[in-house]
């Protein structure tokens, strides 16, 4: 007999919306649809200039050194005819590890490049399984670097850079955060994590009760994590800049401002960073949003719940950066 798993439900508006994904978006990704999913990503230009051209935004795209050396892309986003010095926003996009690109999640941040007259950097870091651990986070870190380095020339105050990602993203911006204070990088604002992917060792309560069921399930996470780290997921071989919810000693961190939805796989290791982070008397705000599913904010936008999300963050970020 089949053992049932309690999970909190679906909040009503999103489960419409999720039915409405199922044919395109199945809730387990494995090995053999990471082809398929890059592919469909395909095509996106045409759309991007269309979303920045109606924000106002123009896009400068630059090539410098990523991790070892070797040439990456960034895309440096600002409001059209901008003048002067404002802050900065470090982009590392989401996608599992394994998919998208620099531009996947930018609409989030459009609103920060008019609000706040914030430079944004995206970066294009190496996706796994080509490119495994370290590749993606030392991609970010020396995209973040860059960033700092060229604060002037990109009219960025380096004392207002935040740091922002949502899902693998959001892991990787933990990641990179702590690179930063490890090595004694570029001074971070903030880090905004947005349902970050932060612990590979798939133990959680959370991990166990979204399985098979809504977006980036427990299934989806282990393709991730095993692209990213082959035979050390889950071992004691596992760097805290690759998965950060192995840190333990995270004292010295920026203030941090973390959400997730309370449906979704990475629930509980989100709120254990929280938590890990003010017993290291760092400051953090943390949302978890009843019946999110993950990146219900990204696919549901119109949705209440969606909504009352990106406020609540926008609100965060227009604190952190004094504007």
């Amino acid at each position: 007999m089949a053992e049932t798993v309690n999970r909190p439900p679906f909040d009503p508006e999103l489960e419409a919306s999720l039915a409405l994904m199922a044919a395109d978006l199945p809730p387990t990704l494995t090995p053999e649809m990471i082809p398929l999913m890059r592919q469909s990503m395909i095509g996106q230009d045409a759309r991007l200039d269309d979303l920045f051209a109606e924000a106002g935004v123009e896009r400068r795209d630059r090539t410098i050194p990523g991790h070892e050396g070797d040439e990456i892309q960034v895309s440096v986003l600002s409001r059209q005819g901008r003048t002067g010095v404002g802050p900065g926003v470090f982009h590392t996009h989401g996608g599992g590890m394994i998919m998208g690109d620099r531009f996947v999640g930018v609409d989030l941040l459009l609103g920060w490049i008019k609000d706040f007259d914030a430079v944004v950097v995206t970066v294009e870091y190496r996706l796994a399984p080509e490119f495994p651990d370290p590749y993606p986070v030392r991609d970010c870190y020396a995209g973040l670097v860059w960033t700092a380095e060229h604060a002037e020339e990109l009219g960025i105050d380096p004392d207002r850079i935040l740091i922002a990602g949502a899902s693998a993203g959001g892991g990787l911006a933990a990641g990179t955060a702590l690179l930063a204070r490890d090595e004694g990088g570029p001074a971070l604002a903030g880090q905004v994590l947005i349902c970050p992917m932060l612990d590979d060792r798939d133990q959680t309560v959370s991990t166990v009760q979204v399985d098979g069921v809504g977006v980036w399930d427990r299934g989806s996470n282990v393709t991730g994590w095993s692209a990213l780290l082959g035979d050390r997921r889950g071992t004691a071989d596992v760097s805290v800049y690759a998965a950060p919810a192995r840190a333990t000693d995270l004292v010295g961190l920026p203030p941090a401002f973390i959400d997730c939805g309370s449906v979704e796989v990475f629930r509980d290791e989100d709120v254990a960073y929280a938590t890990a982070l003010w017993a290291a008397g760092v400051q953090a705000e943390l949302h978890v949003w009843a019946g999110g599913f993950h990146g219900f904010e990204m696919m549901a936008a119109h949705t209440a719940l969606a909504k009352a999300a990106r406020t609540a963050r926008d609100s965060w970020v227009a604190r952190a950066l004094g504007a």
